[in-house]
């Protein structure tokens, strides 16, 4: 079996073997698909609220094949729409709510690994957003004095005491996110949930999702046989598109990653990040960075194109011109960078249409999913897979985690081709230009766009 080509696989390589496809037909409770990470925290969390259920996971690669053991390693309180847009669609109240959640659950996340006896490298030591430009400067303090979360502003000098980028005037920081290595994360939790009593079925391609109907119960069509279930999840995040049905449920959009050789010691007195925070700058066409455990710069940004139809295959994984793209922009960051890219590699991950996540339970059809995640995954999935299992577990009781406002949210889908190609991608070129146009010191209509469409959503 073929395993993902990343930093985060090859320091893992050696501990992954496969576990058996599904090749007969199965009655259990609850029917996963999808070994991610919101497959198994679900798992997880349902075996824990009732060790004696009968739990099968159907994955069609390996265990943390997808975004889960390729992403950027940061475990943050970050959600994918912006505060003022929470609080105008459900209130300051539920916003207030959301964010202690996610805040808190960025710690709950690093306990739950160390009770499970997962080495994922996980340090809390905060995220720092760089102003490298004064009009990045600008929105930045704007941001952290309206914030409802304790997100601190610093100045050109304080932002020393953390880590050093080029040409930057400052940066925010807030305390509620950590850095961890997801491919040890993801192979970790997929041992602890077998462990815990759960069946993972790997090579197991996934070809329809049925509902309950009548006496009948929901099942999962395998090429290797049928799964029957009382509830069936869809934990496919990314690969949901290839689904038969769900093309138009979330869009696959494309973060591509490098991974530089180890530096030295000098190249880390001089810009610091002693304490492991991750790191980003400001501009619209996001960028991600952390400081791994072997000194190496972990470096991700988006870029690469949506493409037709919502298409996802292997060849995507790579991008020539965005693979230069961030090589180029991490050597701005870090003039004094050592060597290059020993690492690059790429995934999808889903986008809704109108940037929520979601988790959703019907228990007349005997169906649920989680994700959405836009990017946020490591945190929000073991969030959703927390009111997930409270859903399920007790579904008469109204808890933090089934009480939050994209729980049981179910997103628009998105619009037919050409429409979604010429959209999403028209927006990755809106943030390209705004961008440009602020490294000159100038601020960009394409900028006002896109806060009004990310407003509008």
């Amino acid at each position: 079996m073929t395993l993902p080509r990343s930093l985060w696989w090859d320091q893992v390589s050696t501990e992954v073997p496969p576990r058996d496809a599904l090749r007969t037909d199965l009655t259990v409770d609850v029917a996963i698909v999808g070994g991610g990470f919101s497959g198994l925290w679900t798992a997880r969390e349902l075996l824990r609220r009732d060790p004696h259920l009968q739990i099968a996971i159907l994955e069609k690669s390996i265990c943390g094949f997808g975004a889960s053991g390729r992403n950027g390693g940061w475990a943050s309180a970050l959600f994918p729409i912006a505060d003022d847009v929470v609080a105008r669609h459900y209130g300051d109240a539920a916003l207030m709510h959301q964010r202690q959640i996610l805040e808190r659950s960025v710690a709950d996340l690093g306990e739950a690994l160390a009770a499970d006896e997962i080495d994922g490298d996980f340090h809390q030591g905060g995220t720092l957003t760089f102003a490298r430009s004064h009009i990045q400067a600008q929105r930045l303090r704007a941001s952290a004095e309206s914030s409802a979360s304790d997100l601190q502003w610093l100045d050109e000098d304080a932002v020393r005491d953390y880590g050093v980028v080029a040409g930057q005037r400052g940066a925010t920081f807030s305390p509620h996110c950590a850095r961890l290595h997801p491919a040890k994360v993801v192979r970790g939790l997929a041992t602890v949930v077998e462990r815990l009593g759960a069946r993972i079925f790997e090579g197991t391609t996934v070809t329809k999702i049925l509902p309950r109907r009548g006496a009948r119960p929901a099942r999962v069509v395998t090429v290797g046989g049928e799964v029957k279930a009382q509830f069936v999840i869809r934990a496919t995040e990314g690969f949901t598109p290839t689904l038969a049905g769900a093309r138009r449920d979330v869009a696959p959009v494309y973060s591509l990653m490098i991974a530089t050789t180890p530096q030295s010691p000098d190249f880390w007195q001089t810009y610091g990040f002693e304490n492991f925070p991750t790191f980003a700058d400001d501009r619209h066409l996001i960028i991600y960075g952390q400081r791994t455990n072997d000194g190496r710069l972990a470096f991700g940004g988006r870029g690469a194109p949506y493409h037709f139809g919502s298409t996802v295959e292997p060849r995507f994984d790579e991008n020539a011109r965005v693979f230069d793209a961030l090589l180029r922009t991490l050597r701005e960051l870090f003039p004094g960078l050592e060597g290059g890219a020993d690492f690059s590699w790429g995934g999808p991950l889903a986008m809704p249409r109108d940037l929520s996540p979601f988790v959703t339970l019907d228990h007349n059809q005997g169906l649920a999913a989680l994700g959405g995640y836009t990017g946020d995954g490591v945190v929000l999935s073991f969030v959703a897979a927390r009111a997930l299992a409270d859903l399920i577990c007790k579904p008469d009781v109204a808890t933090d985690y089934t009480s939050l406002p994209f729980v049981q949210h179910h997103a628009k889908r998105w619009e037919i081709e050409p429409f979604r190609w010429l959209g999403i991608n028209a927006g990755l070129g809106l943030a390209a230009w705004a961008d440009h146009a602020e490294s000159r010191g100038r601020t960009s209509r394409a900028s006002q766009v896109l806060t009004r469409l990310f407003d509008a959503l």
